[in-house]
Order: C-alpha cells, then structure tokens, then sequence
C-alpha cells in the first residue's frame, strides 16, 4: 500500500454530475477531493484549504474557467491548471495556454485519463517549484557573494585608512610626517615614485621636501635618469623636462586647491609622455594650501583610478592634520616654557644668586649624571629640574628669602616650602611627573630627615639624590648674603661625612672622583651662567 500523502485536487465544474463522479473516483485513489460549481466559489475554497492541482470547465456561469485560471496564476504560479471542455477550439486553446494553463483534456473524460494527466502535471510543477527554488538559491547565493566582495571591499578600505591614520600617530617633527606620507603614499597607491612638495611663494616653485620610489637609490634616480624633479632639499634655478612640468602643475593645483587625477596619458594638458598616470592633491592647514602630494607611474601597467585618489587626498589630509598638531604642540610648551622663563626671572629679579646658584647646580648634576651612567633622557630631566628647582621660592616673602643673617627658626620653616611650592607650580602648569618629583624632593636626605616628605634612601628619585649633593656642594662653594664660601677643604670634609646620611654614598663616590680630575673646579671658574642657564628645548 502507498503510504504517501495524496495531493488535494479541485474539481470546478457546473455540472453536479461531473463533479460527484470525479470527486469519487479520486477519493477512492486515495486523494483528498473537493468540488465548486464554478470558479467564484473555487476562489472561496483556495482562500481556507491548500490545493495541490486544479481541474475545471471553461463555460461556467459568474466566472468561466479562464478567468479563474488567471485568478489561479496572480495567486500562485506553480498551481497547475487543467481545463475539461466540450467544445474545443484553437481560440480557447489559445488563450488556456496564456491564462497558465498547463493541460486541455476535451469531454467526456476518461476517469483514469484524468488521474494520469493529473500526474504527469504534478510531476512537472515539482520540476516547475525545484527550478524555482534553485533560482531563488543561485540569486541568493549571488546576493551573498556580492554583499560578501563589498563586505571586503570596505573591510579592506578600512584597513587603508586605519593605515594612513596610524601612520601618523607616532610622528614627532614634520620632517618625519614628511617621509612618512610619502612612503605610505607610495604602498596604497602601487606608484612608482611619490613626492611632498612644500609651496614656496618666495621661490616661485614647489620645494621638494620628501622623496619615495619603487626602485633602489631613488634619490638619485629621480634626479640622474628620469629627470622628474630636484633632489629633496634643493630648488633649481631652471627645472626641465618632468620636472618642470610637475612643477608648473602643483603650483595650478595649489592655486584651484582642487585634487588633479590623470589617469591616462592621453596627450592632454601637454603631459610629458615619460609620465603614465598623475595624481596631486593639496595639503591644507586651515583652508590654506602650504603643499602638495604628488604620486606617478612611469613605468608599471597600473594606472590611477578615482579610489586611489580617494586615498592620497586621505593621505594629504592626515599629514596635514598631523603637522597642524605638532605645531600646535611645539606653540603651546613654548607658551609654558615662556611661562617658567617668567617666573625664573622673577626670582632672579629679586636675588641674583638664584640664578647664578640654579645654573651651576645644573652643570654639577650633568656631569655627576654622565659619571653615574644616566641615560640621555635622564639628563634632560636634570638640565630642566636643575635650572628650576628653587622656582619655588617665588612664593618666599623677601623679608626672608634676602634676610642678610642667619634665618630663625620659623624663618627656616617657611625657607623649607620652597620644595612644594616650586612641584606645585609645575603641576598646575600640566608639567611632567619626573621633573616635579625632582624638584619636591632636592631636600631629602638619604637616611630620612629631610624635608618635606621625610623619604629615605632608595625612595628619594636618584636623581633628586643627584642634585641634592649638587645643591649642597654650591651653597658651600658660594658667597652668600650671611657668609664668605666655604674652604674647599672643609667643603670636601663635609660631603664626605655625609655619605649614608645626607646623601647617597654612590652619588659621593663619583663626586669624588670626578673632583679629583679636577672637573668640578674647572667647571666652577668657568662662566656656567651663560653656557647652562637655558631650558632644555622641546624636543630634549
């Protein structure tokens, strides 16, 4: 026995007769039968059951049968239509075939004819619905692999312009921005030659500033073989070939302040034949055009498209942005470093020893550094912390700070904020960690009294401990308003017992040795004034 589901078939006939025969017999093949007395009722019946196949007569009253297998066809194009008449004709025979019907069986109808028709138009609408299906899956699998290559496509512009961006989150001096551009340039475009020109109004013509080929010694090739421009650095009197062509084509773009592409030499806009392909893009800093980014191919089968224009006027736009941030960095510590500068001379106004004291003590911390190993970053941080550490006594009242005798006691505790006061300034000024930790801590002493913190040993920065035998060992050596320098002697004498106490044995040592070269004296009875009493630049 066949165990399978049976379709769900629709007879639509105005003969009842008709109707009860076929339905029987189909319903006794196993098959779910139902019946309309013409195709405004089978619309009824389609609304509230699923069928599987549709026969029915053409001549019916309200609606014939090619209308509702028109009706049938809008609803679903896979039901198959079959229509039984009595009165055939190539007129209906026709328009059956236009309305979707798939068979034409002509009356009277042999039961088994029908039920083989009905099979045959079965099989041929799982073909017909699988074909279908396929189609809709091979224009999905389409639609996925197109979403998937623009998916890429924009994963891979991302990846571009993260690349460009990061380029520049390292830089440090616009000639480094410079290269950088250039070399970047040079990788997302596939050219073979990229160039930063710097707008020169003076000069007349763009100067070269960064250079990046595909080829080794790009340098010289540029120059000696293909003629395209002046080496980077170097403006020529009467540029030619190339290069006077790209010349005069960057000042027109910097003039329109509008990218150039060319992708194909064509001969137009007297295009040199030696260059394939250009592009040149404007580098502005607040809407005003200080350079030009220019790439080219002379040689590889690639040629510019609008994408990589895309990209170097990304390109021209960070750097430009990057250069703009520098200088706005360099302009905002040389406002701080003026404002140091300011109360530096405040201070000197006021004594002059401050001064003179500050840059020695300098001098002395440098060359203790350089004997103790310190790295080259270690000895900036000395020459800046040097050259300020007693900027706190700006907050020192006169009457104290140039007392001509000794201090009392309540005196000295005021002397003793001058640490704090000096780390104070420096923070509120957005100044560095290193720096101020020197400046609080130059009055510390090795075995725990010092001021203001009490520290201790290795918990003094070592060089805070540095400067402090520095600061000591210039005070002794210096007239002062209350007394005449110490001895040398007793200086030496002095220092020595305070190893372990006072200050850090190792830092002593060196003093020493350094003292016995005679360095230390040499460099007191030159004029350390004028050859150290600066602060560090911005890039020391």
């Amino acid at each position: 026995m066949d165990d399978r589901k049976k379709e769900t078939i629709l007879f639509v006939d105005d003969e009842e007769s008709i109707r009860d025969v076929a339905s029987r017999y189909f319903e006794r093949q196993g098959y779910q039968a139902l019946t309309a007395c013409n195709g405004v009722e089978a619309l009824k019946v389609f609304e509230n059951e699923r069928v599987d196949c549709c026969f029915t007569d053409i001549n019916m009253p309200e609606m014939n049968g090619l209308e509702l297998a028109e009706n049938i066809r809008m609803r679903d194009v896979t039901m198959p239509v079959i229509v039984m008449t009595g009165y055939p004709s190539l007129e209906n025979t026709i328009q059956t075939l236009k309305n979707g019907v798939v068979d034409f069986l002509i009356k009277p109808v042999n039961l088994r004819q029908m039920e083989l028709c009905m099979l045959r138009v079965m099989q041929q609408r799982g073909l017909f619905v699988e074909n279908v299906l396929l189609k809709e899956e091979v224009k999905s699998k389409e639609r996925l692999e197109k979403l998937n290559r623009e998916l890429l496509y924009k994963v891979d512009e991302l990846n571009i312009l993260n690349k460009i961006m990061g380029s520049f989150t390292t830089t440090v001096s616009t000639t480094d921005v410079f290269k950088r551009a250039v070399d970047v340039a040079l990788e997302i475009t596939h050219a073979d030659h990229c160039m930063l020109h710097v707008i020169n109004e003076s000069v007349g013509q763009p100067f070269a500033v960064a250079l990046a080929g595909k080829e080794e010694a790009e340098n010289e090739k540029i120059e000696t073989e293909s003629d395209l421009l002046p080496a980077p650095n170097v403006v020529s009197e009467q540029p030619s070939g190339c290069a006077s062509y790209l010349s005069r084509v960057i000042m027109e773009v910097a003039s329109d302040e509008l990218p150039l592409l060319i992708s194909e030499n064509n001969g137009a806009r007297g295009l040199p034949r030696e260059l394939l392909s250009v592009m040149i893009v404007p580098l502005k800093i607040r809407q005003k055009v200080f350079g030009a980014l220019t790439a080219i191919i002379c040689q590889s089968e690639t040629r510019f498209s609008e994408k990589d224009l895309y990209y170097l006027s990304f390109m021209a736009q960070s750097a430009a942005q990057s250069i703009e941030n520098l200088a706005l960095y360099e302009n905002i510590y040389e406002n701080l470093f003026a404002t140091l500068y300011a109360f530096v001379n405040a201070v000197e106004a006021r004594d002059l020893y401050t001064r003179e004291h500050s840059s020695r003590v300098t001098g002395i911390s440098l060359i203790l550094g350089k004997q103790l190993g310190c790295s080259g970053e270690d000895l900036d941080i000395l020459n800046f912390a040097g050259h300020l550490h007693d900027i706190g006594k700006i907050g020192i009242r006169d009457d104290i700070l140039l007392k001509p005798g000794r201090l009392t006691s309540q005196e000295f505790e005021k002397i003793k904020e001058h640490p704090v006061i000096g780390a104070n300034i420096l923070e509120q000024l957005g100044m560095w960690e290193k720096e101020r930790q020197i400046i609080r801590c130059h009055h510390e002493r090795f075995d725990g009294n010092g001021y203001p913190d009490g520290l201790k040993g290795d918990q003094i920065p070592f060089l805070a401990r540095i400067l402090s035998l520095a600061d000591v060992y210039d005070a002794m050596a210096s007239d002062r308003a209350y007394r005449k320098r110490m001895e040398e002697e007793l200086i030496l004498k002095i220092i020595n017992e305070g190893a372990g106490t006072q200050f850090d044995p190792e830092v002593v040592a060196k003093f020493n040795h350094v003292y016995d070269q005679g360095i230390i004296l040499r460099y007191m009875e030159s004029s350390p004034v004028e050859d150290a009493g600066r602060l560090p630049s911005i890039n020391g």
